[in-house]
């Protein structure tokens, strides 16, 4: 349905880890080499970035593909950033939402992606409005299924969640509400990155030169490249990879991070 990806590390051009890769971000618009649900990625983009020393990230969003906008190239080529956060979009549904569609979406320091979709949105999903504001709920950003799990997902966290929390409950909850729901989420705030594997693919790379990346697929053949297993919860920084398994709905009760984590070698 999407592709996306994340990165904490030292100072990168965009293009450096969403265009120059050969199966970049860019490239993953048209010619996704792992995507399980759809083929073309044509329904708009979005990249967010933090400058230095400002941790309220920039967006730039388009409605169209990506290779469509002549600008980006350039904008990547010369924008540099510590953290980011882009995807491409497949639109589950079609909608007179334009950009505003399109991830990441953003509030205070954080940014994030949805890859993969609710069946039987948006009925599917309506008990659990009661546990949004009215605020919440009328102040959405899109009318799409992406943008009701990021609300959620924004209540825990200004409720007092920490993130690898906010997102585990959120799709444990989402889950249960519509059965079969592909969940892959990615959250970012610029220091770390926190994700879960849930119904599609996700991998992550510790670079050479330091930095994590976390995407939807491998930007290239680099055999560093780890895939992370359906139905965990990632957490990472420039130089760590933590992964906790998820419980399904249904299980026997316990807490979302009860599993052991395993932290994973770096190599």
């Amino acid at each position: 349905m999407c592709r996306h990806v994340a990165y904490v590390g030292p100072e990168e051009p965009l293009g450096e880890l969403l265009v120059r890769p050969p199966h970049g971000l860019y490239r993953q618009s048209w010619a996704p080499r792992r995507q399980r649900y759809g083929t073309v990625n044509a329904d708009g983009f979005g990249v967010g970035w933090y400058a230095q020393g400002d941790p309220v990230p920039a967006r730039y969003r388009r409605a169209g593909p990506v290779w469509a906008d002549l600008s980006f190239a350039d904008l990547a080529r010369v924008v540099r950033t510590r953290a980011l956060l882009a995807a491409v979009r497949d639109a589950t549904l079609s909608g007179a939402d334009a950009e505003a569609a399109a991830a990441p979406f953003a509030a205070g320091t954080w940014l994030f992606s949805h890859n993969g979709a609710v069946p039987g949105w948006p009925g599917s999903l309506a008990p659990l409005v009661p546990s949004l504001s009215a605020e919440d709920v009328l102040s959405l950003e899109a009318r799409n299924d992406s943008a009701f799990v990021w609300a959620l997902v924004l209540a825990r966290l200004r409720a007092g969640d920490d993130e690898g929390r906010a997102l585990a409950e959120t799709v444990l909850e989402v889950a249960a509400a519509a059965p079969g729901s592909r969940l892959n989420l990615l959250l970012t705030n610029g220091d770390t990155v926190i994700a879960t594997a849930w119904g599609d693919t996700l991998w992550y790379l510790t670079r050479a030169g330091g930095g994590t990346v976390v995407a939807s697929e491998p930007y290239d053949d680099d055999p560093h490249w780890r895939e992370v297993p359906d139905r965990t919860l990632l957490a990472a920084n420039r130089t760590d990879v933590l992964l906790t398994p998820l419980k399904e709905p249904g299980d026997a009760p316990t807490s979302a991070g009860a599993p052991a984590p395993v932290r994973e070698p770096l190599t």
